[in-house]
């Protein structure tokens, strides 16, 4: 399938969520977010939304039946996060957020610095009242992380998660330190890192685009903090996450007068460096 046919497979199936959306009087309103909301849709894209349903109506609202009249399913589960996570029979994924209209509209204000959509009126598919329109209007600017309250938040994010990851390499565990270094301190390393680039938009899931938003020297830092889960590989990469965060945290004071607990860095430093 060419890249262009199936950006036209995940048109089709959003006109077709549509359709069917507003054929279903249990919906009031559903809205888009996701690749296809900020125009970077391509051949790999899933298909996501928010289903507000009537709040007398959810409990009899059958999520899978509905979504099979998109095109037949092959895996459909309620996963990790609560969001009906799905898989079509062209290999289209899908996550849908089975949620209550009354409490649900009102929160989408609320995502303010989280969630952009740059053509909220596109993004909607249905709406019966008009609230889910005006909620969505508030979130066509794209508002940038608070700098210094973000800044100081992840500092104290990896000053904390890397004295973990110090304590789990001083007892051995090899496989448990690689996952906490590039599941809970990675991705909080790329936000401090798109912060002081200003360049944000990608701030949910800060790999994303990786190769395109940083410049050369950061892509790089953050390759060596990555490693294959053998003990000399992890630990290195360790010491080199921490030198990578400790110069993050400090462009950070700098810029913005964060707050740095040296003490607790050197030693931090120290244990990794000599875990016995």
């Amino acid at each position: 399938m060419s890249v262009h046919s199936a950006r036209s497979a995940l048109d089709d199936r959003i006109a077709r969520l549509r359709q069917l959306a507003h054929a279903d009087s249990r919906l009031e309103g559903v809205l888009l977010y996701g690749s296809w909301t900020v125009g970077e849709a391509d051949a790999h894209s899933d298909i996501e939304a928010y289903l507000y349903i009537q709040d007398d109506r959810l409990a009899d609202f059958d999520g899978p039946a509905f979504l099979a009249q998109l095109a037949p399913l092959q895996l459909a589960y309620t996963n990790m996060y609560g969001i009906l996570a799905v898989v079509f029979d062209d290999l289209m994924r899908g996550e849908f957020h089975l949620t209550p209209a009354g409490p649900g509209i009102d929160e989408v204000p609320t995502w303010q610095g989280m969630v952009h959509l740059p053509r909220p009126d596109d993004a909607v598919l249905l709406d019966r009242t008009g609230r889910l329109t005006r909620a969505a209007r508030q979130l066509a600017v794209f508002r940038p992380p608070e700098p210094v309250t973000t800044a100081q938040q992840l500092t104290d994010e990896l000053t904390n998660w890397t004295l973990m990851l110090a304590h789990v390499l001083a007892r051995g565990e090899i496989a448990r330190a690689h996952a906490l270094l590039h599941t809970v301190i990675a991705p909080q390393q790329l936000q401090l890192c798109r912060l002081l680039r200003d360049s944000t938009a990608h701030w949910l899931t800060p790999s994303r685009a990786l190769e395109q938003d940083l410049p050369t020297t950061d892509r790089n830092r953050y390759a060596s903090t990555t490693a294959a889960a053998r003990d000399q590989d992890v630990r290195t990469a360790a010491r080199n996450s921490w030198r990578w965060s400790r110069d993050l945290a400090a462009e950070a004071a700098h810029r913005w007068t964060t707050r740095l607990p040296h003490e607790l860095h050197e030693r931090i430093s120290s244990l990794l460096d000599d875990p016995r």
